[in-house]
């Protein structure tokens, strides 16, 4: 399966610029070994893993936010997984607490509006939720007839999660064009 260029960076000695001066170099052994091995088995379908300057800005968010709790749904073969669980503080993963910090959404996109109203249960006040994907290979600033067919249900969920999240009281929101595309969410009510 051809898949578009994944990433706000459409060029791609733009996104190697940005790998090579500020990702490989911090990037953790473990995530190089998963990243390769994911390569080396899945070929063109590497392509859908979360893209290594988003696991670096995911590992840096853990760093700021020092989340306790976090809950991930949806993992191809764990790139983000692992850039949030090697971020964590020593006392992460603390069992004591109901609530989550943090919240990563990397899963069926006709979902996520649904994910989202059982998320945000989750999520603590103050804590965030990130949602993976929302500029859909830039499909989401074209026109539908300039949208691949397979890719036009999927955009059409994010377009309309997009809208929703913009107007949800309960969250505020930042949409960052990293990667490709993730929508913070951070809880206020």
């Amino acid at each position: 399966m051809d898949l578009p260029h994944k990433g706000i960076l459409q060029s791609p000695a733009l996104a190697q610029y940005v790998y090579e001066t500020s990702v490989y170099p911090r990037e953790h052994e473990q995530l190089k070994k998963l990243r390769e091995a994911t390569v080396n088995k899945y070929g063109n379908l590497a392509e859908t893993a979360v893209p290594v300057d988003e696991g670096r800005f995911l590992s840096l968010l853990m760093k700021i936010m020092n989340p306790k709790r976090t809950l991930e749904i949806g993992v191809f073969t764990g790139y983000s997984l692992l850039s949030t669980a090697l971020a964590l503080p020593d006392d992460g993963l603390d069992q004591g607490e109901e609530l989550f910090d943090f919240a990563f959404v990397d899963a069926d996109k006709t979902s996520y509006k649904g994910y989202h109203e059982q998320i945000v249960k989750l999520v603590k006040v103050g804590g965030v939720i990130a949602y993976d994907n929302t500029l859909w290979f830039g499909f989401v600033a074209k026109e539908e007839a300039e949208v691949p067919e397979r890719f036009r249900n999927d955009r059409n969920a994010i377009l309309q999660l997009n809208k929703f999240l913009a107007s949800d009281p309960r969250v505020d929101v930042a949409q960052i064009s990293v990667g490709d595309g993730i929508t913070l969410c951070r809880r206020i009510q």
